[in-house]
Order: C-alpha cells, then structure tokens, then sequence
C-alpha cells in the first residue's frame, strides 16, 4: 500500500527537500495549504500521515488535533514548530500530535525523524494484514489431493506461484478461486504486502472506477473525501479481481490501460499514480464465448491470462470428498459447540455418489447443516438434505448411454437412469437459459413451477447456481 503523506508547511526549503528525499520511498506526497481553507483540504485528503505547521492549525489546536484523530485512516499527526520550546511541544503532544519537531532543527535531522515516522506507518499496515480473528493463512498445501486432475492442477500452480506474472483463475462457481488466489498470494514473493479483493459483480457500474482508482475530493456528487482506490491498496502486493467476466466494456478499456504500465489517475485528479501490483483475476464464465458475443475485450482477455489456470469442479475429485467433509466437519463441529466427529458410511457414500453443482461451497453448506441438524455425535443420512436421500442415478451412469453400465440391472432400473438423465440434463438447461428464473423454466418445460421445485430438489438443482449468466 502507498503511503500517503499530505503536508501543509510554511517552510519552502522543507519542502523542497522533502521531495527530493521522499520521491522514491512509495510515498504519494502531496503538499496543502495553497487554498484559503488548508485544514479542510488535509482533513479530506485521506492520509496516512499529517505534516503540518503549528501556525496552520486552527485554534484551540486540541480540538483541531482531535478531529485529525479521529479519520478512519488512523494517521499519524506531526507537528512542525518554529519555536524550540520544550513547554510548548509537551502541550502540542499532550493535545494529541504524535510527533512534534523544530523546524530549525538541521535539515537532515529532520528528514530523518519524517522518515523513521514514515516508516512506523508501515509497520502499521504491516501488522494489520495479519488476521486478527486468529484463522489460518491459505497455503498450496489445503488443496492437496488424491485426484489426478488436481494433483496436475497443483504442480502447473506452483510453476507460476513464484513470477509476478497475471493469472486467470478459471472455473465453475464454489470451486475456491478465491481460496486458491490468497494461497497463491501468502506463497509468493509479495507474502508480506496486502492483499486485495474485489468482487467485479459486487459494485454498481457508476462506482466502479473510483472503486479500483480512488476518487479525490469534489470529483462527483457525495465525494466529501478523497478516497483510495483497490490498485492504491494493493500497491506492493496482490489485486484479486474475482467475477472480472462481469465487469463492463467501458471500465474494461480503461482496465486494460492501467495494466500496460500500471499507472492511473484517480476519478476528478490530475496527477497520475504508479504502483507495483501483481493481478490475479478470476471467472466462472466461458470468457472466450463472452469475446465472441462482443461482451469481453479480447486485448484484456490475453492481458489477463498470461497464466491460465482452471480448477477442477469437485465432481471430477470425488476421492478427496471424505476426507473434505472431515475436515470441514471439525471446523464447523468447533464452530457451533457441537461434539460430532463422524460421518455414517451411509452418508458418506451419499455425499460421493451426489454430483455437487454448487462445488465445495455447497459440501460446506450441507455438512454445516447436518451438524446443526443430528441428534448424535454422528451425522447419518438422515442428516443430510432429501435430494441425498433419494438415491438416484450414478455419475457413471449419468455419463451417457453406454449399455456396459445396463449390465447387472433390470430394464426398469435402466429405464429410470435414462429418463433420469434425460430430465435433469433438460432442467439444466432450461435453468441456465433463464438464468435460474423458475417461473421462466417451468413455461419452457411445460409444467407448474411447484412440479419444477420438486424435480429441482430431487436432483439437487440450486437456481443461484444458474444465476451468473445473467447480464
């Protein structure tokens, strides 16, 4: 993250050398005070850290001092005094300045203390990356597996962990993008720098730039204060842009400029800002078929992927579900207070046998549930939601019509799998056409949308899963 440093000084010598000495310190430096209102300008400025003449505050300098204290960035205030008076500057630090200096303290005296405050401040942001509700940091190693689709995913993974390359998350929705990306993040070489999220489908369109660039103040209706954008946070760390499919054509042209030379100019600002940022951007969309309906930019699209990884949905790992939903058992059985420690092999065969549409954010859903929901220390099958209680076809069999999989089962048996394919893969579609809209699927089908409810329930069908096509 840059440090933003605003300043309003008498000095002009000061000045000057503070840009000198602070131009190459990840410092944005902005000097205040040419207005007939400076201590406005600084209280709007966002800052991290105040450098300011005593003769600048407004009196009475505690309440001043307070207002500075009280700004959601937390800053550090430093006072310039022109007079070296121990009395005055204890007044000054008792009012609430975390540092107070001489101004006619030696040029490189001063500078030293303004850069040993500076670098308190990144400390600060340092220790506040740590996680203070005490969960573990994402590693590689979580996605461990005895899938060989993923142990292939894993291996390409750690090739690129260590570049500073962009990459391109691909795959279905509640496989662990974002999961995968902090992993890949805490791994890398920018560990120690933040790391920042932002959800493309999440923001209104009209907010977006400002979301990603800042804004500074007065730049449009309701922007009292300048504010940081998402490529200013993550200066010296990682960006993740999750659901980036969903970002419009617009901001994607001016996406696509920042990332040439990773310098912008925030919304209503004259002044560019560089920053050192590695991209990470994630979709569950097909964004080589959103290019060819004219929704996608190509130029971003191969901007984006210089490394394309896509995550295996968990129907293709389904030898890593029991151990999985252990996992997840313990962490939910100490989150709720509950002593359950075990899965039934009924349950179990269940939760293997279930083709899992909403991926691992759905397993954590379900086995939640049953926790809340058993009786015992035990989660059975009676546990689990009905579409697991109906055992229906297998995901062999769900593969296609291929009569070896007939062999052992009677004509009625085979009958049932097939219909059971044929209708569900129709209630898919039909789902995905309207986009998780059931009144819309049931007129496609043919039915009353309480029948559609029923057979979505039978096959385990969630219409938020069908939701992010929609545009």
């Amino acid at each position: 993250m840059l440090i933003r440093m605003a300043c309003a000084v008498k000095e002009k010598n000061i000045r000057s050398q503070l840009e000198t000495h602070l131009e190459d310190a990840d410092v944005q430096l902005k000097f205040k005070g040419r207005s007939k209102v400076p201590w406005r300008e600084l209280v709007s400025s966002c800052a991290d850290l105040f450098l300011i003449s005593r003769a600048l505050v407004p009196k009475p300098i505690d309440a001043s001092i307070a207002v500075l204290n009280q700004l959601p960035e937390k800053p550090i205030i430093i006072i310039l005094h022109d007079r070296d008076s121990a009395e005055d500057m204890a007044n000054i630090t008792a009012a609430g300045a975390d540092v107070v200096l001489y101004s006619g303290t030696p040029m490189i005296s001063l500078i030293e203390a303004i850069e040993s405050t500076l670098e308190s401040r990144r400390q600060f942001h340092y220790a506040d990356r740590f996680d203070n509700r005490g969960r573990f940091l994402p590693r590689l190693n979580d996605f461990e597996s005895q899938s060989r689709h993923m142990q292939v995913f894993l291996e390409e993974t750690r090739h690129v962990v260590g570049s500073d390359a962009g990459i391109l998350l691909l795959g279905e929705t509640g496989v662990g993008k974002e999961h995968l990306s902090r992993a890949i993040h805490t791994e890398s070489d920018r560990s120690s720098g933040p790391f920042v999220p932002v959800n493309m489908a999440a923001i209104p369109e009209q907010l977006m730039e400002s979301e990603l660039f800042g804004h500074e103040q007065g730049a449009f209706t309701g922007a009292v204060r300048s504010r940081r954008g998402a490529f200013e946070l993550a200066h010296g760390g990682t960006l993740f842009l999750d659901e980036i499919g969903e970002m419009p054509l617009l901001m994607q042209s001016k996406l696509l400029r920042v990332l040439q030379d990773f310098e912008f100019t925030p919304v209503g600002g004259e002044t560019p800002v560089w920053v050192n940022v590695r991209i990470i951007a994630a979709t569950n969309r097909n964004l080589e078929k959103e290019i060819e309906k004219g929704n996608f930019r190509r130029d971003l699209y191969y901007r984006l992927g210089v490394i394309t990884l896509t995550l295996p949905p968990l129907r293709k790992r389904k030898e890593d579900i029991p151990s999985m939903a252990s996992h997840f058992l313990r962490i939910i059985a100490q989150k709720i207070g509950r002593e359950v420690n075990r899965i039934s092999k009924d349950a179990m065969d269940a939760l293997c046998d279930y083709s899992w549409p909403g991926n691992i954010r759905e397993l954590m859903n379900v086995i939640e549930r049953a926790a809340l929901l058993c009786r015992s220390r035990e989660i059975t099958l009676s546990d689990l939601p009905g579409a697991f209680l109906q055992k229906g076809p297998t995901d062999t069999e769900l593969t296609d019509f291929n009569p070896v999989t007939w062999e052992g089962k009677s004509l009625a048996q085979v009958k049932e799998a097939v219909v059971s394919l044929v209708e569900r893969r129709y209630l898919e579609m039909a789902l995905e056409k309207s986009y998780g809209r059931v009144g819309e699927a049931a007129r496609m089908a043919g039915i009353h949308p309480r029948g559609l409810y029923g057979k979505m329930k039978k096959f385990g069908l969630d219409k938020a899963n069908f939701k992010q096509g929609r545009t």
